[in-house]
């Protein structure tokens, strides 16, 4: 059983994460996706009497939830918790007055809460309004989007976000008749659209690629990934977990080559210049145990890295 587990939600791959990232034990560390605040507690456990958490998340329900549990260490002074987007995050670092951290972690995707709550439109197996927002003080949700989209962009949507082998038929099915407005509509159509063998996963396809255009995950991703080198020291260290293909892989090139191209960029004598060290050459995966307890880290992917010093 996972000691840091709540009815909010289950923390993924914890005890390699806590043991991976921590290599001061006094430093200070961003959890940039606090959710319920399971990870943050394993670091504050982790850590010395001096060491410092600074949680972070987008969603006022995380908020809440998170500020109630680890009220203790937020009244010592151990914990910070900041509402804001991780693309922000220079900037709230900068109202704490900190400026270097020794280590940041990314727990990317939804939370088993988000899944869970039906008004909160991210999963096709409950009904509830299109919205997939991950800060409901976003202007534009889901349907929103749907509403102003036409065929050739939702299309693109669904094979760049999603994937989708057949984007075209289901963008059409989705348009034809005007927009669907609940997760129920939406996944009627694409029960109407794809045959049963293909079905569980066009769905999960289609609400992912929906969820990141909302949220505008993958740019967020690219620009945390860039704000980190900046704002970890030499020694410190990046946890990321990912559970798609479109996180892992620009997370992959940027901890081996320190950019988003993936290109390696080497000094006159030929050695790699790079601000991360991988630190595991391929990704932590949750075991069989993890799996059967919590069957949503079945496609968690982690990946380790520690800032450079470079000339």
């Amino acid at each position: 059983m996972n000691p840091y587990a709540s009815g909010y939600h289950e923390p993924v791959l914890c005890k390699a994460v806590v043991n991976g990232l921590v290599s001061v034990a006094d430093g200070c560390y961003v959890d940039a996706t606090l959710g319920g605040g399971g990870h943050t507690a394993a670091l504050l456990d982790m850590l010395g009497p001096f060491g410092r958490v600074i949680g972070v998340d987008q969603d006022s329900d995380a908020i809440e939830e998170a500020s109630k549990r680890l009220a203790p260490a937020i009244q010592e002074g151990r914990l910070s918790i900041v509402q804001g987007n991780f693309a922000n995050l220079p900037v709230l670092l900068d109202a704490l007055n900190i400026s270097a951290i020794d280590g940041i972690l990314l727990d990317l995707g939804v939370s088993s809460h988000q899944f869970d709550a039906g008004h909160r439109g991210f999963s096709h197996r409950l009904n509830g309004p299109l919205d997939m927002r991950m800060d409901v003080q976003m202007s534009e949700s889901a349907g929103d989007l749907l509403a102003r989209l036409d065929e050739s962009e939702l299309r693109r949507i669904l094979r760049k976000y999603g994937e989708e082998p057949r984007a075209r038929a289901i963008a059409h099915a989705m348009l034809v008749d005007g927009p669907p407005s609940t997760t129920a509509e939406l996944a009627a159509i694409i029960d109407r659209v794809v045959a049963p063998p293909q079905r569980s996963k066009s769905l999960a396809r289609v609400f992912q690629a929906l969820r990141i255009a909302v949220n505008d995950e993958v740019e967020v991703l690219l620009q945390v990934l860039r704000d980190a080198t900046d704002l970890v020291r030499p020694g410190g260290r990046i946890a990321v977990i990912a559970y798609h293909s479109l996180e892992d892989r620009p997370v992959k090139r940027f901890l081996r080559y320190g950019n988003l191209k993936g290109e390696p960029i080497r000094d006159l004598m030929g050695n790699l210049l790079a601000p991360w060290r991988p630190i595991n050459r391929r990704p932590i995966s949750a075991d069989e145990e993890e799996v059967q307890r919590n069957p949503r880290s079945r496609s968690a992917r982690l990946r380790l890295a520690e800032r450079q010093p470079l000339p």
